[in-house]
């Protein structure tokens, strides 16, 4: 057989291959172009997928099931082939008792400078769903990648407007349209809540906003008038794919 890039044989690259990541690596949306679409650290796993379109092939990341196209050189630098790894199961005690790290992570993460990057799941720039995702793995605990994603993971907890007294730290605050999800954030109590957005809404990165109607500041106005809902993390993800 052929071999490939750093004397790879080339059947490592065939679907249902897994490799594990030894360096940092980036996720593209399609398979040309630069968008990102996550990002993924060093120690992750990753399966093939088959498809290979120029310099690039289509994986899917164990840990959350999440698929992406990576560029093969990267892949050939950053990943060694590996046997396959999953995420440890954790039931709601375990989570419970590590939601203290989740919420420490988060507010290290917002000390340091940032800004909202689409894609950007390793930081110090996040988007919203990659900085949650970030904050939960950071305590050993996987979730989804995107917004949509976790808000169909989580169990529902009641929330509107000026009413948030059902709601824990480390909760997830969901915003968007009737149709879909499109944003989250981290519930800290009080009414507050961490996310990161975008400076189309007035922000450029990690910052703490309100659900409580008193707060006139622009952010926490915007996004009272999208919110969809909470829920709270009570599993891990099993690295299956989620729609």
């Amino acid at each position: 057989m052929e071999s490939v890039g750093t004397g790879v044989n080339a059947d490592g690259l065939k679907a249902g291959r897994c490799w594990r990541l030894i360096a940092d690596i980036d996720g593209h949306v399609r398979s040309t172009g630069p968008g990102l679409a996550t990002q993924a650290r060093c120690g992750r796993t990753l399966q093939l997928l088959g498809q290979v379109e120029g310099t690039r092939l289509r994986a899917r990341l164990l840990e959350d099931g999440y698929p992406c196209w990576l560029e093969i050189s990267d892949l050939l630098e950053r990943a060694i082939p590996a046997p396959p790894s999953r995420p440890r199961p954790l039931g709601p005690s375990h989570i419970n008792a590590r939601l203290p790290d989740v919420l420490a992570f988060s507010e290290q993460a917002r000390q340091q400078p940032n800004h909202y990057l689409w894609g950007g799941t390793l930081g110090p720039d996040f988007d919203c769903s990659g900085f949650v995702q970030s904050a939960f793995a950071s305590a050993g605990i996987w979730i989804p990648r995107d917004a949509y994603q976790q808000e169909r993971f989580c169990q529902p907890v009641a929330v509107r407007p000026g009413v948030f007294a059902l709601l824990r730290p480390g909760d997830l605050i969901f915003f968007g349209r009737p149709q879909r999800c499109s944003h989250v954030g981290l519930y800290l109590g009080g009414g507050h809540y961490l996310h990161s957005s975008g400076k189309e809404h007035g922000r450029d990165g990690l910052g703490i906003d309100q659900l409580s109607l008193e707060c006139d500041h622009p952010v926490s106005c915007h996004y009272r008038r999208e919110l969809r809902g909470a829920g709270r993390v009570l599993r891990c993800h099993d690295g299956t794919t989620l729609p």
